[in-house]
C-alpha cells in the first residue's frame, strides 16, 4: 500500500473518514466512491503514472481518472492544510537552519517562458525548503517560476524576517542576505586550505537538506514532469506538502 500511495492502510482509512466527513468534493464522478477517488489520486501523486495507466489498472476510463484527480486534489489540499506548518510557525531557537531551493519540473508551455531555469536547463517551479540540522523539514514554500533565483525567492517569501540569516546555512545561491554559504574562489587565485576546509564542512552539513528534499520528492509528481495544466500545479504541490506531513503524523 505505502509503496504506491505513500500512506499506510491505517492512514488511508483515516483520510477516507476525514474526506467523508469534512471535505467538500466538487466534480467527483458519481460512480467513484470517496475511498476509490482517494486511492486514484494518491497513486497519481505518489507515482506520477499516466492517467491511462492508472485507468487500466483500476478498471475504468481515462476521463474518469482525470475527473477524479481534478476533484480530489484541491479537496486534499484543503483538508490537510492544518497539517502544514507556515513560515511564521518556524521555531525561533538559538540554532542553525538549512535552506535550499529545488526545481519541481513541469512541461514547457509556450506562454510561460518564465518557467525555464537556466541553472537546471529545464522548466519548472522554484520551491524553497527549510530544515533543521537533524533533518526535520520545517517549512516548504509556495512555488515561484523556475527562472527565480534562490536569493530572490528568499526575499519574496520573507524568510529573513522570520529566521535569522546568520543562523541559516545555504549554498552559493544564497550569497547576499547574510547567510552562511561556501566561500567563492577568488578570480585567478586558489582558496587557502582553511577556506577549503570551511567549504568542505558546509557541503557536508548541507547534505542533510539534500536528503530531506530527496525524501520529499518520493512523491514523484514533484520529481518528474508535471503533465496536467499549469494552473493546477500549485494546488497539487499544496496537496503533496499536506500528504508529506500527514504521513509523518501517524
Amino acid at each position: 500500500m505505502k509503496s504506491i500511495t505513500g500512506l499506510t492502510v491505517a492512514q488511508v482509512e483515516k483520510l477516507t473518514k476525514i474526506a467523508w466527513e469534512e471535505i467538500n468534493i466538487v466534480g467527483l464522478p458519481p460512480m467513484i466512491g470517496i475511498r476509490e477517488g482517494l486511492m486514484i489520486t494518491l497513486i497519481y501523486l505518489r507515482t506520477n503514472r499516466t492517467q491511462a495507466d492508472i485507468a487500466f489498472t483500476r478498471g475504468m476510463s481515462q476521463p474518469t481518472v482525470s475527473r477524479t484527480i481534478r476533484a480530489m486534489t484541491p479537496a486534499l489540499a484543503s483538508a490537510l492544510e492544518d497539517w502544514v506548518p507556515v513560515l511564521d510557525e518556524v521555531p525561533a531557537r538559538d540554532m542553525a537552519y538549512l535552506i535550499d531551493g529545488s526545481l519541481l519540473p513541469c512541461w514547457s508551455w509556450a506562454d510561460r517562458p518564465d518557467l525555464y531555469s537556466g541553472k537546471h536547463h529545464t522548466t519548472g517551479v522554484n520551491v524553497q525548503f527549510l530544515a533543521t540540522l537533524s533533518g526535520s523539514l520545517l517549512w516548504v514554500s509556495d512555488p515561484l517560476p523556475g527562472c527565480t533565483h534562490d536569493v530572490t525567492a528568499v526575499d519574496e517569501h520573507g524568510v529573513v524576517d522570520i529566521v535569522a540569516p546568520d543562523q541559516t546555512i545555504g549554498d552559493k545561491g544564497y550569497t547576499g542576505p547574510g547567510m552562511t554559504t561556501p566561500i567563492k574562489k577568488p578570480r585567478g587565485r586558489d582558496l587557502t586550505d582553511n577556506r577549503k576546509d570551511f567549504n568542505k564542512t558546509i557541503h557536508q552539513t548541507r547534505a542533510t537538506i539534500e536528503r530531506v528534499i530527496a525524501n520529499f520528492k518520493t512523491w514523484r509528481i514533484t520529481h518528474t514532469d508535471y503533465r496536467r495544466p499549469f494552473p493546477t500545479f500549485a494546488t497539487t504541490i499544496s496537496a503533496v506538502i499536506g500528504l508529506y506531513y500527514y504521513a509523518l503524523s501517524e
